[in-house]
C-alpha cells in the first residue's frame, strides 16, 4: 500500500509522492527514487546514520520512530539543525506517516 507524503526540496518546491509502506523503504530512500536532490548530495553513507546528507525538518505532527542514539549523536555534529531535524535514513514508512510533510535540509 501507498501512502502520500510531501517532501519539499532545497530549492523549496514541494513535491507529493507515493510512498510504498511495503518494502521497507526509509524517507532518504523514497528522496532519492524520486530524483528529488542531486546524486552524490543524500544519503552518502548508505543509510547509516553516519552523515547528515539526509537531514530533513519534519513540518508535521506525525508519531515518528524515537530518535535512536547514533542519530541524535549525528545530528548534534550536523548543520542547519533545528529543533524539527532528523535524519531521512531512520524514518521507515509507515502507513500511519499518511500526509507526513518534510523539508530537506540544506546541502551541508
Amino acid at each position: 500500500m501507498d501512502i502520500k507524503i510531501t517532501i519539499i526540496d532545497r530549492h523549496g518546491t514541494p513535491h507529493e509522492v507515493d510512498a510504498p509502506t511495503d518494502m521497507n523503504m526509509n524517507l532518504m530512500e523514497i528522496v532519492r527514487s524520486y530524483e528529488l536532490a542531486p546524486e552524490g548530495t543524500i544519503g552518502i553513507c548508505g543509510g547509516m546514520a553516519m552523515c547528515a546528507s539526509c537531514q530533513c525538518y519534519v513540518l508535521t505532527d506525525h508519531e515518528l520512530p524515537e530518535m535512536s542514539y547514533d542519530e541524535d549523536l549525528m545530528l548534534a555534529e550536523a548543520f542547519n539543525v533545528q529543533d524539527n531535524s532528523r535524519l531521512g535514513c531512520q524514518i521507515h514508512i509507515k502507513p500511519e506517516m499518511e500526509g507526513l510533510k518534510v523539508q530537506l535540509a540544506p546541502e551541508a
